[in-house]
Order: C-alpha cells, then structure tokens, then sequence
C-alpha cells in the first residue's frame, strides 16, 4: 500500500472560528475530494471488513482472541496497521484523513473495530510522538504489522473523566535502573492479549511524600514484565468480542530506559492523544452507521405486511431518511475536520516536520471540533442503530439478527474518549478560554452582534431559484447569531464561574454542535454540484432534512440558556430576539424524507 496524500487540501483555518466566520465550499474537504489513493485504500479496508472479519464475526464476539489476533495481523500484512507509523520505522506515514478513512471503512463489527482502533490510535501515537529513538525502533515495526498488539492504560476505577487524579504510583529504584509502579488500571481495551502497554502513573517525590506534588508519566511496559498481572475479562453489554481487563500492577519493575517523554509531563500524552482518537471516534461510527443502515435497508426490502414491502410504508421511509441524512452530514463533518487538521500540518516547516511537539499542536488547533465529532458522531450512531431495532421489530430483540448486537455495542461510544458530557464541557470550556486569551476574536463577535440584535430588522429570506440551500444558510447565519446571544448572555451573568454551570455549557454545546453539522452539510452539498445546486440532490435533500431537525435542537436549548440568565424585561427583550432569529419558512420534511428514502431503497444500502 502506497503513502496516501489529501487531493485537495483544505483550508487551515483557526479552531472554533466556524461560529463567527463564514466559509465557502472551496475552503472545506469532503469524500468527493478523496484521491485515487484514497479510494483504493477505502475500497482495500471495506473489502477486509467485509471478507474477512464479518465471516467470522462469531468467533470474535465470543472472545477467540487467536482470531483477532490473526486478524490484525491480516491487517498488518495489508499496511492497514501502519496508518500512523513514520517510514523510519516500518510504517506508511498516511495523512489523517487517509487514517481516518481505514477507521470508517472497518467499522462493520464494533468489537474487531475497537481492538484495531484501540492499537493503531491511542496504542501505538504515544509511543510515534514521544518515543526515544531507541524506544520506536524497539517496538513501532511491531506494532505497524501486527506482530506485536499495543494497549493504552489511564482509566482507573476513581478516574474516568477525572485523568488527572489517577492513584497508581511510581518510584525510582535506589540505583535509578528501574521505576517501580504500584496500582490498578481498569477497562483497558486489548488488555487480554496485547503486548505493550502504555500506563500512566504519578512519580512520587521522595522528599515529600505530599501526594498532591506528584506528576503524571508514562511508562512502556512489556506484558511479561515482573509484577504486571492482567486481571479477568470484563463481561460487557456490547463490544463483547474485544478485550477489556483490568491490569495490576504491585511492585511492577520497569526499565528506567522505559519512561516514555518526560517525567511529569504524561499529561501532554494523555490529553493530546485524546484528540486523534476523538476524530477517529466519529469516523468510526460513520462506518457503524452506514453498516446498520444497510442491513435496515436490506431487511425493509425483503420484509412483507399488508401484501407489500414495508420500505414502501411512510413511517420506515421516515426511519430511513433520517438515517441517511445524519450520516451524509457525518461525512461532511468528519472530513471536513480532518482536512483542517492536514491542511494544518502540511503548513508546518520542513525543518520541523518531525516535531512532534509541533504536529500535536497543530491538532490540539482543532480540539474543539474533535470533542464535536466524537459527541455528533456517537450520537448519531446511537440514533441510527435505534431506527433499525425499530425496522426489524420484534426481529431487532433478538440475537441472531445483526440490529441487536449494533443496538449494544453503539452505547459505549458515548463513554470512549471522554463521556460525552466531558467532551460537551471541553467544547466551550476551551472555546471561552481561546475567547479570553485573544486567541479566538469571540467577545468582539459577541459585542457586534448585541449591537446589531437591538436594532429591529426582521431576517430576510433569499428564495432565489438558483440554490435550493438558501433558506438553509439563511437559518444557519440566524442560528449562529442565536449561539452568540446565548453565549454572551451566559458569559455576562457568570464570568469566570460559567464552568460551574454544566446545565449551560451542555446547551450551548448542542448548539455549537448542530451549527458546525448544518455548516458542513451545506458546503458539503453545495460544493457536490458547482456552480448549480438542484433541489432533487442527496446532499441537497440530506441538508434540508437535517437542518430541520437542528432547530429542534437549537431553539429549546437558546430558550434555556435565556431563561437560566436572564429575568424581567431583559429575559423578554431576549426572547424577542429569539423568536426574530429562529423565525423561517419550514422545509416539507415528509416530501424531502421520502426522496431521501428512495435513493436509499434503490441503492439498497448508503446511496453515496
């Protein structure tokens, strides 16, 4: 397999800035970019997907980790395990929308998915980014084929969310060869069979024994490493064909050599990892989704009541287009971000091309629009996969049918990578702290907008023949406006203390969430069909059925930020604006949904 580069840069813009700047279809990337390289490696994951990994789909959901095994080794033979790996070291050095395309395509069963995921991404990026020389060249040729399965161990049982306040510990040996960790680790992915381990542990000062002046490192560890002891298998609701233990560790001696970056900078591994996986997250369920979508196609065709095929029947039509919009406005986020992220790094100078201090900042740029996608995407699948338990009824409850194991297996990804109500703080927790520190022009944004909202002139609405999205942007330039009269509203009561306020951070956050979708979705469909959008198009219909359900989101959670702040005349004064800014003339979701739904039908699956 050939390095894959990006046909089409986008274009690299400051994080966040969707919200208060405009963007046009040449400055964003879509599938419809995708290189032939791309496509071939799309083409070269979906078909081991299908042909491999489905056909023994069994074997792996009852825990035949040889079959896993022998399956990513497959994977490696392929080049699909060397995503991330420089050339240096056996790898393939892929941009990040080819490495996000490879966790879309296999993400046909979440239990193989999550194990290949698990060790390309967050197993394997702390040791590409952080290693020594010597530490990459140990183990990166492994890990890029298969040869050797890598695990990444931070959670414990008394800090999910809360990394920072792990209690496993780390001491230095008298004579400075070993660090000695003491502690345990829960829900590791590919724990049960995985032979590399990045753990993170607090270094302990021995001068002061005040655990709160301990730091944050990280730790390679080998599985046959003395006083390493992988505990039993979880028994989970979903995802059960992957691994997941807990590891203790009790006196566990670690090479000195082994420390991975800094002492007490494990922080900085932990966090920026975070970000690739979030995107890759919501690339991965893009793949969940369109897998589940088909078999609700598929079943829906072949499915007879009332003497005909219930895909002709209105309400499953409904179920069917909401499923393909959403992930139609997936695709456009998703690669969207990860063509920011590209187009960010491909600026970086050839003199550091390899820092990878550089490069994770260059991610860390677009945090905001990674914790989205995990969020959006996670959501979306959960959606989807409820639409086609629905489709097969009585059928989806049961376990030989493919719904019910998608059905379980979606709920974990609101939990991976930072639960989703972590990631919806994260998004406008790091939004206001890029507003203060100047980074990000918000509160001048906010100011303009105040001044212009006091004023009384109603939203006009171009009808204009020649593009079937302007009420869509009409609704998206008025729902930004929204975001920006909630969030300073917010941001005058509370200050500094608006972090306290989850409630109002989580409402804002869904509608940041449902602006950046709808914004992609109508770059996305526009650039589909320059210079002319036609009113009968996928993209088209996908847009205007999905942004019909973003007001749905978006209205609610403005009224209940206003409502949280505001009182009296200023509430009402609020409220007025409010309903100025979300009026608009609605989209026939029923004809567009059943437009929608017969592309579907007649694609049998996805139709793009």
């Amino acid at each position: 397999m050939a390095t894959a580069t990006t046909s089409a840069p986008a274009k690299a813009v400051t994080g966040g800035s969707f919200l208060i700047e405009e963007r046009q279809p040449s400055d964003i990337f879509t599938p419809e970019d995708f290189s032939d390289e791309q496509r071939q490696i799309a083409e070269t994951a979906a078909q081991f997907a299908a042909n491999e990994v489905l056909p023994v789909a069994e074997a792996i959901e009852s825990k035949d980790f040889a079959t896993t095994r022998g399956l990513l080794k497959k994977a490696g033979d392929l080049g699909l395990m060397a995503v991330d790996v420089p050339e240096a070291y056996g790898g393939l050095a892929m941009d990040k929308v080819t490495s996000a395309i490879i966790a879309d395509r296999m993400s046909v069963l979440a239990s193989f998915s999550v194990a290949f995921s698990a060790h390309v991404g967050i197993g394997t990026l702390p040791l590409v980014w952080y290693g020594t020389d010597e530490q990459k060249e140990k183990y990166l040729p492994k890990l890029a084929t298969g040869e050797w399965i890598a695990a990444y161990a931070l959670s414990e049982a008394s800090s999910g969310s809360d990394a920072m306040n792990i209690r496993t510990r780390a001491a230095l040996s008298d004579d400075g060869k070993h660090y000695i960790l003491n502690g345990e680790k829960m829900w590791i992915t590919n724990a049960g069979f995985a032979d590399l381990y990045t753990v993170f542990a607090k270094i302990a000062d021995p001068k002061d024994p005040d655990p709160g002046k301990t730091k944050m490192s990280a730790f390679l560890i080998e599985r046959n490493t003395p006083g390493l002891t992988v505990g039993a298998e979880e028994h989970k609701l979903g995802i059960r064909g992957s691994s997941t233990c807990p590891l203790i560790l009790s006196d566990c001696k670690v090479p000195a050599e082994n420390l991975l970056g800094e002492a007490g900078k494990g922080h900085h591994i932990a966090f920026n990892i975070l970000n690739i996986g979030r995107f890759k997250l919501g690339a991965a369920c893009l793949g969940g989704a369109r897998s589940s979508l088909g078999n609700g196609i598929k079943y829906a065709k072949d499915r007879k009541a009332f003497g005909k095929s219930i895909s002709d029947f209105g309400l499953i039509q409904q179920k069917l287009a909401d499923s393909t919009a959403r992930i139609f406005v997936g695709e456009a986020m998703t690669y969207r971000t990860v063509g920011m992220i590209d187009a960010a790094l491909a600026s970086i100078p050839e003199d550091q091309a390899r820092n990878s201090r550089e490069i994770q900042k260059r991610i860390e740029e677009y945090a905001v629009e990674c914790s989205i996608l995990k969020v959006w995407g996670s959501e979306m699948l959960d959606a989807v996969v409820d639409h086609v338990v629905q489709i097969y009824a009585g059928y989806g409850y049961v376990e030989e049918y493919p719904a019910e194991r998608a059905y379980r297996d979606s709920r974990i990804n609101r939990i991976f990578e930072g639960t989703n109500e972590i990631n919806r703080l994260i998004i406008i927790g790091f939004l206001m702290k890029r507003a203060m520190t100047g980074q990000l022009p918000l509160l001048a944004a906010i100011k303009q907008l105040m001044d212009e909202v006091m004023s009384p002139p109603s939203p006009s609405f171009d009808d204009s023949p020649e593009d079937a999205l302007a009420r869509e942007a009409q609704i998206l330039a008025n729902a930004k406006k929204l975001a920006l009269l909630a969030a300073g509203a917010a941001s005058q009561k509370y200050m500094n203390s608006l972090a306290d306020q989850q409630e109002i951070m989580a409402d804002l956050a869904d509608m940041l969430i449902e602006i950046y979708a709808v914004e992609s979705a109508i770059l996305r469909a526009r650039k589909m069909r320059v210079p002319q959008v036609h009113a009968g198009d996928l993209g088209v219909l996908s847009t205007q059925y999905y942004t019909a359900r973003a007001m749905t989101i978006l209205e609610p959670a403005a009224r209940r930020v206003l409502a949280a702040v505001a009182e009296g005349d200023m509430l009402r004064t609020q409220l007025a604006i409010l309903r100025r800014l979300v009026k608009h003339e609605p989209a026939d979701t029923i004809r567009i949904g059943r437009d929608l739904a017969r592309h579907a039908i007649e694609a049998g699956k996805y139709p793009l």
